[in-house]
């Protein structure tokens, strides 16, 4: 084997982690339908960030004034409700909480989540904010299907309200005869033992709004990236149409 294969191969072994990371492992993902063109979802994304997860999350490679442009929020209604403390409307989305200070309290200093959805996909987001569970042995109370001995709390628990993992009965098939669905007791299933102040579509909605603007966040530029795209593709399409024409001038009077 080559000195350059091994490079590839060893270059390959590296990434291989990051992707299995990335995809949750084994655990089944629900599938996020991102819809950066719906302005409304991403603006309750960015409510429901700044109200349930900036306290220990920051966003500190993004400003005020560019989510407020991009999601077509007027200043005065962005800094009345998105931005707090002594914030000025330029700046970087960045947090109060001392590093030092989560370390010990939570075990690890909260990551900034500017890139999360990059880094871990809008899926493996989704279902995981949808996947904590009770457990009374955990720090905070609550363990998680997609990362497991999470050392987060359930910050939006009261909205989903309690949910356990323990045995549930299953929908495995539907029995065409009486209109029923088939169901089997499994064990090692999420289920809602009560319900919180929103019921299951309202949150289900409210994560994927939240998720929505994550991966706005992740890449702002990605409407105008698509966009551009378009225009280089036509932009191609009468090039080569123009050279074709030129080409087929040119050797006209070649026989």
């Amino acid at each position: 084997m080559t000195l350059g294969m091994k490079k590839i191969f060893a270059l390959i072994a590296a990434c291989v982690p990051a992707v299995a990371l990335a995809a949750g492992g084994n655990v089944h993902l629900e599938e996020h339908r991102t819809d950066l063109h719906d302005t409304a979802s991403l603006q309750r994304g960015a409510q429901a960030f700044v109200n349930y997860c900036m306290g220990c999350h920051s966003l500190e490679h993004a400003r005020y004034n560019r989510v407020a442009k991009d999601l077509d929020i007027p200043e005065e209604l962005m800094m009345d409700n998105l931005v707090f403390a002594d914030k000025k409307f330029g700046e970087l989305m960045t947090i109060g909480m001392d590093k030092a200070d989560s370390k010990r309290w939570f075990g690890a200093a909260p990551p900034d989540l500017t890139l999360v959805a990059r880094v871990r996909r809008p899926d493996w987001v989704y279902t995981y904010l949808l996947s904590f569970y009770e457990d009374s042995t955990r720090p905070w109370g609550v363990n998680n299907v997609v990362f497991k001995d999470v050392g987060m709390p359930n910050v939006l628990g009261h909205l989903q309200g309690r949910q356990v993992k323990g045995t549930a009965p299953v929908a495995v098939g539907f029995d065409t005869l009486t209109g029923q669905e088939i169901l089997e007791e499994h064990d090692d299933v999420l289920y809602l033992a009560e319900e919180g102040t929103l019921n299951e579509e309202e949150f289900e909605k409210l994560v994927f709004d939240l998720v929505n603007f994550l991966t706005y966040m992740a890449e702002p530029m990605a409407l105008e990236r698509q966009s551009l795209g378009w225009k280089v593709l036509l932009y191609l399409t009468i090039l080569l149409v123009l050279v074709y024409l030129l080409n087929k001038e040119f050797w006209r009077d070649i026989k």
